[in-house]
């Protein structure tokens, strides 16, 4: 496991009980429980169990975004990790609207992607978008994920049906970005 890996305006780093509270706070926000398909309300107390339990399971791995400051800024991780098929998903959120295009999410993914590549041998990294949120979705294609599917009205938020949409980036695909 990763304890850090630094970028150049951001550090992925390992996640510590103390950084619920931060996502207790966010992920209660209603447009980032939308975006985010968030469900149901949360606290710190499922934040830090969350941290300790699923984050630190054999098929995934997480971080907490911070600035080069160390100021948290959010989340990302590699999950469902299938070796045998190299095969992954990620998932990366940057909650704080004062946070987003300043280029911090473009640069953690780039390093998420990488290590994904170069590092765990995968073929291919997913994500999974509701269309409505469509800043994410033109990030992700700027990023250089390609929509393969929709799931038609697949995503229930506040009375209302949205599809959702299926991304990928492929290893030969990522060489090209870099």
């Amino acid at each position: 496991m990763h304890r850090e890996i630094r970028g150049k305006n951001v550090i992925l780093r390992e996640q510590r009980e103390e950084d619920a509270k931060y996502f207790a706070h966010w992920f209660n926000e209603p447009d980032v429980m939308f975006k985010c398909g968030f469900e149901k309300p949360t606290d710190e107390e499922t934040e830090r169990k969350r941290i300790l339990g699923a984050h630190r399971s054999e098929d995934s791995v997480w971080f907490t975004i911070t600035t080069s400051g160390g100021e948290i800024i959010g989340e990302t991780g590699l999950l469902r990790m299938f070796p045998a098929w190299r095969q992954t998903d990620l998932s990366i959120i940057i909650p704080d609207p004062a946070m987003q295009h300043k280029g911090y999410g473009t640069e953690a993914i780039r390093l998420m992607l990488d290590m994904a590549f170069r590092e765990y041998g995968m073929h291919r990294v997913s994500i999974g978008v509701v269309a409505l949120n469509t800043n994410a979705l033109e990030f992700y294609r700027k990023t250089g994920f390609r929509q393969e599917g929709v799931l038609e009205e697949a995503y229930y938020w506040n009375n209302e049906y949205s599809d959702f949409i299926m991304m990928r980036i492929l290893d030969r695909e990522w060489k090209q970005e870099e």
